[in-house]
This record gives C-alpha cells, structure tokens and sequence, in this order.
C-alpha cells in the first residue's frame, strides 16, 4: 500500500491539436522510420536507432545523438496498445535505469484533426520532470512539421 505521507511524484502533461486525422500521429509514434524523422529535442537527424515493437510487452528503444556527438539511450516496454487511439509505455534512460517512469500517449479524433495528450508520469524528482518538459516540447514541436509533409 502506497504511503499516504509521501509526495506524489512529479509529472507533467503536454496537448497538441495536429491538423492530420489520428492514423498519421499514430503512424509517426509507431513505425521506426517515421519516428527517426522527428523524434527528439535535437531535432530531426539526431535519431540514430529507432525501435518499436508495438504490442504489449514489445519494446520501445531510441538513441539519440547530440550536437556533440554523445548519445543518449532510452527504452521501454509498451503496457497498454489501443491502435490508433491510445499508447503506454515505460520510459528509462540506459543511465539511470532504476529512475523508471511511465508515458501515456492519446489520440482523439478532432474533425479531420487530432488532439493528442502526451502524458508523462512517476519522475525521479522535479529536475527530471522539467527537463523533460523541454524535451518533450521540442520532439512535439518536431513532429507538427513532420506531420505537415505530405
């Protein structure tokens, strides 16, 4: 049974409305091509492995590259596969493994748009939340242009 006198762990939470129906987000967050091409906060071209074994208990793995040229090694295992419609996947960096957190991913039909909700949860502490905030904005960021290409 959780502690009820300890703090809830830090989260954030991040809406887009895209102006592509849910199949193409959908798409973009599921085939490894499509992810490679915008995945990131350093933009598109950092990815440099892209996995996703999109099924419950299948993985999810990205490396990203710098502008420095030092990488950055994540994985996960996807909990929850509603297609086109819902993801939920664990998240843990290859450098601090036992800082495992949870992402949630939401695609609800907007006319011939798409609200997504991306909704990260169970941060080590805030400094993890907030840098992942920025991440996250800038890889959302990414993917509206990707999403804009024909």
């Amino acid at each position: 049974m959780p502690d009820p006198i300890a703090p809830a762990k830090p989260s954030l939470r991040l809406a887009r409305r895209y102006e592509v129906a849910p199949p193409k987000v959908w798409r973009a967050w599921t085939d490894p091509k499509a992810l490679s091409a915008w995945f990131g906060p350093g933009g598109p071209n950092s990815v440099t492995l892209a996995q996703a074994d999109v099924r419950v208990g299948g993985r999810l793995h990205i490396v990203l590259r710098a502008a420095d040229g030092g990488e950055s090694d994540v994985s996960g295992t996807y909990r929850e596969v509603v297609f086109e419609r819902k993801l939920v996947f664990t998240w843990a960096w290859k450098s601090t493994p036992e800082r495992e957190s949870l992402v949630t991913i939401t695609l609800e039909p907007q006319g011939i748009g798409t609200l997504m909700t991306l909704v990260h949860e169970q941060f080590y502490d805030q400094a993890a939340a907030d840098g992942h905030q920025r991440g996250w904005s800038a890889s959302l960021d990414h993917l509206a242009r990707h999403l804009d290409q024909p």
